[in-house]
């Protein structure tokens, strides 16, 4: 095990945008973070970027839709590590209707999302019962709070995990386990066409932002619990 006074913090998707952000933010508190994503390339930069501020990030490519990726990755960094804290942020979208979604885009959405938080979640879980403790942080979105359109598949796999984590956090309150959803609105990430980010960029929000809401809610150490928190741009959503 490392260090018992640094924390273990996993994040999944940290290749960009919130991910990346949240991995910098948690580095800098002092926590050891671990980070995940399928592009290996980008997880490499992101190695280089951050080792030459000298925080504290090491890098495993994972595939969180797939089961057995998950639970092989975690075994590795249970070896020498522990994780205090699992970061669910990966995820993928399409902003296309519900008709002009195929089966397929459904499907890669769904994986992701809802059933890669899920299996992640299912990796790391039986390890922070056993230590009576732990923090699984959720990216969902402001879809969960707002109808729109040209969104369903993702709003279906935001609305599943949603519904999955609420559920959990009442199994695992005698476990002194906490469950977060955070819930942004338009930030500024890879998610969003390049034509959408140049029209709305003073309006969006940054990851940044977002990064340190999120290592905030973990660092709350007082007998309580932060259980959802929804981000809007000032000027509302777009």
């Amino acid at each position: 095990m490392s260090d018992m006074g640094q924390p273990g913090v996993w994040i999944t998707g940290a290749s960009s945008g919130i991910g990346k952000a949240a991995a910098i933010e948690f580095a800098k508190t002092g926590a050891k973070v671990f980070v995940s994503s399928r592009r290996e390339s980008e997880l490499s930069k992101i190695n280089s970027e951050i080792s030459a501020t000298k925080l504290n990030v090491d890098v495993y490519p994972c595939n969180v839709s797939s089961y057995s990726n998950v639970v092989q990755t975690v075994k590795k960094i249970l070896v020498t590590n522990q994780i205090d804290c699992l970061v669910n942020n990966a995820g993928v979208t399409s902003f296309k209707t519900a008709e002009q979604n195929s089966i397929q885009e459904i499907k890669n959405i769904i994986n992701i999302n809802l059933l890669g938080a899920i299996y992640s979640i299912k990796a790391v879980l039986p390890y922070m019962i056993e230590r009576r403790g732990g923090t699984i942080i959720n990216i969902l979105s402001v879809v969960t709070h707002k109808v729109f359109t040209n969104s369903s598949a993702y709003t279906a796999s935001k609305m599943g995990l949603l519904g999955y984590t609420n559920s959990l956090r009442e199994e695992v309150r005698k476990y002194n386990i906490k469950i977060i959803n955070i819930m942004p609105g338009a930030t500024s990430t890879e998610m969003w066409s390049p034509e959408i980010k140049e029209k709305n960029h003073g309006r969006m929000m940054k990851s940044e932002e977002i990064a340190k809401i999120i290592a905030w809610a973990y660092l709350q150490k007082e007998n309580l619990i932060t259980e959802e928190i929804l981000l809007r741009p000032m000027e509302g959503d777009l």
